[in-house]
């Protein structure tokens, strides 16, 4: 019987074992050698499990120092993050496969030489300490063998790319076309139609013109996509009347802005300090004789007027020479007079006189600011009891039985500035709502509270005829006048074409060498593009909403040989000598990935994925 339950007990702890063996599988364990080491195999290479997590790890961190957010492993996969991670490890991989197989490695000699030159294994005088190699190995948990054998492989692969990169070089032609087109010249007469010259008589359309200008132009009358949005607000100036503010308050806060209302009286001064009683009086003397000015004594002290503006001042920072510097006339120099740092003029420039203000003055603005403070605090203490109403499911017309609560109704869009779309809250919240949304409580930057409820969305959409005529009979008399405008630079550019004079009030300016990005603040955007189009001698109109202009082209002049075109023309000759080395350098690597056929693993990325903190 004992003999029967151990053989049991025996079968029993395989079955376990088997169990445990097949959820192991399931979890991941087994892959191409048969344990977690790797989530792909490149050729020979592996991207070992801990390299794909350290880099995943490293992404998410580079993320979330960017957002200010936890990035999840979810998040990472979502965007594609997780793929740029393997891709880049197995492009590394790939290219240690052909750095193997050519047979590339670097000696003993250098790579100790490469160890020699990290800082973190030298000692403090500069050379390498075994101790400090072997601790900042243990710190990052690598050993001696493996960090080596990493250091050869990068070594190895710095050579592969050196052989792609080095030397290569994009042909002069390029870099001198791009030269010639960015640094080409235009020298062109032009001028812009003045609105206020074009005489039109007053024309009121009729409803047929403003009903087929409407068809022809519908999109400058099309709504945007709107929300039908119902509010209600509560705000501190509805309940201001309800506020009592005692005499006190009001008289305590009149007493906080004692250095606003009570303003004592000042002197624009500017001060000139010497090194003694002699220099400052043999200066003032020169003064008194005309001999020289204030300006001239500060400029030959190497000083400007701002360094001696001592700005408005009032007695009590003037110390001793205040009574002189207040007793003098505007404009005059007063001194030499003690100040804390030595034998000083002071030049009198401005005179301020004292303003007292009496609480009377100031009552109802005093009492109005109180009011509104302590209606804020009010609505601050009913926010929590109306956010309750809502969520016990009382409608926002509801609340607008409540004391001082209105309740409206609002299109809003982007653009929408009006009312209570004029606040950022308002607008912030408004932009998020959904038709699913339940109103809650927000606040206003001016402490007012509202809810709000979508109740519509309405697709782009052409404003109706009849509610667009304001803004219809605008476009259409703004039509009217470019189109003028358009006829006259059409005559003025016809003239220029057949040589005839110009009318004395149509004045041409000449412009000389200018460069495509040239920018001229009165003419239409689009001139310099077309200039740069035309051949010399033509003539064009150019419009846009800002202006209408006729250009006429007067010479082609090549890229002027200045320094700076010429270090524009070398750098554009480096930066395509570099693309040129780094497409060339991504081929060879995609090329390399494609011979080495890497074979991914994805039970182990989720396995790493599932562990991913």
């Amino acid at each position: 019987m004992a003999a029967g339950m151990k053989k049991l007990s025996k079968t029993f702890v395989w079955i376990l074992m088997g169990m445990l063996i097949v959820g192991l599988a399931g979890f991941g364990a087994v892959n191409f050698t048969g344990s977690v080491g790797s989530v792909a195999v490149v050729g020979d290479q592996e991207v070992s499990v801990d390299d794909y997590a350290r880099e995943l790890q490293r992404e998410q961190r580079a993320l979330e120092a960017q957002t200010g957010q936890r990035m999840p492993i979810a998040q990472l996969t979502t965007l594609g993050l997780d793929r740029v991670v393997l891709g880049r490890l197995i492009a590394i991989a790939a290219l240690d496969q052909e750095s193997s197989d050519l047979g590339l490695s670097i000696g003993d000699e250098n790579l100790f030489e490469e160890i020699s030159r990290i800082e973190a294994f030298q000692d403090p005088a500069g050379n390498f300490s075994r101790e400090n190699y072997q601790f900042a190995l243990e710190n990052i948990g690598l050993n001696e063998r493996a960090f080596e054998a990493d250091l050869r492989r990068e070594s190895a692969r710095t050579l592969v790319q050196g052989a792609v990169m080095v030397g290569t070089e994009m042909p002069d032609t390029l870099r001198d076309t791009l030269t010639n087109y960015i640094g080409a010249r235009r020298s062109f007469d032009w001028l812009v139609i003045d609105p206020a010259s074009i005489a039109l008589t007053a024309v009121e359309p009729s409803e047929e013109e403003l009903r087929a200008f409407y068809d022809a132009n519908i999109d400058q009358f099309t709504l945007p996509r709107t929300k039908v949005i119902t509010y209600a607000a509560l705000r501190p100036d509805a309940l201001v009347d309800e506020i009592e503010v005692d005499e006190a308050a009001l008289q305590q806060l009149f007493n906080d802005r004692s250095d606003e209302y009570q303003v004592p009286e000042r002197r624009l001064v500017e001060r000139l300090v010497f090194a003694d009683q002699d220099a400052a009086a043999s200066a003032k003397a020169q003064l008194d004789i005309n001999g020289t000015t204030f300006e001239a004594l500060v400029e030959n002290r190497g000083l400007t007027l701002q360094d001696i503006d001592m700005g408005d001042v009032t007695m009590g920072d003037l110390g001793t020479a205040a009574q002189d510097v207040f007793s003098a006339e505007v404009g005059t120099v007063v001194g030499p007079l003690d100040s804390d740092l030595g034998p000083a003029l002071y030049r009198v420039n401005g005179r301020l006189e004292a303003r007292v203000t009496q609480l009377d003055d100031v009552r109802d603005e005093l009492r109005a600011e109180l009011a509104t403070d302590r209606a804020r605090r009010l609505i601050e203490t009913r926010a929590e009891d109306i956010n309750d109403m809502l969520a016990g499911g009382a409608t926002l017309e509801e609340l607008e039985q409540e004391p001082g609560m209105e309740l409206g109704q609002i299109d809003w869009h982007t653009g929408s500035s009006d009312g209570i779309a004029a606040y950022d809250g308002f607008r912030s919240v408004a932009s998020a709502v959904t038709i699913e949304d339940f109103p809650e409580v927000e606040f206003l930057e001016d402490g007012s509270l509202f809810a709000l409820r979508l109740d519509e969305e309405l697709e782009p959409r052409p404003e109706p005829f009849e509610d667009a005529q304001d803004k219809l009979r605008a476009a259409w008399q703004d039509n009217r006048l470019q189109e003028a405008m358009k006829a006259e630079a059409d005559r003025v550019a016809a003239l220029l074409r057949s040589g005839d004079d110009l009318p004395e009030d149509l004045i041409l300016t000449s412009e000389e060498g200018l460069t495509r990005t040239a920018f001229i603040e009165a003419a239409p955007q689009e001139m310099m593009i077309r200039v740069f189009d035309m051949a010399p001698g033509d003539v064009a109109v150019v419009s846009d909403p800002r202006a209408t202009a006729v250009v006429r082209l007067t010479e082609e002049l090549p890229v002027a040989e200045t320094p700076e075109m010429a270090a524009l023309s070398e750098a554009m000759g480096t930066q395509l000598d570099q693309a040129l080395a780094q497409a060339l350098f991504e081929a060879f690597v995609q090329d390399v990935q494609t011979r080495a056929a890497p074979r991914i693993d994805p039970q182990a990325l989720s396995a790493v994925h599932a562990n991913f903190q």
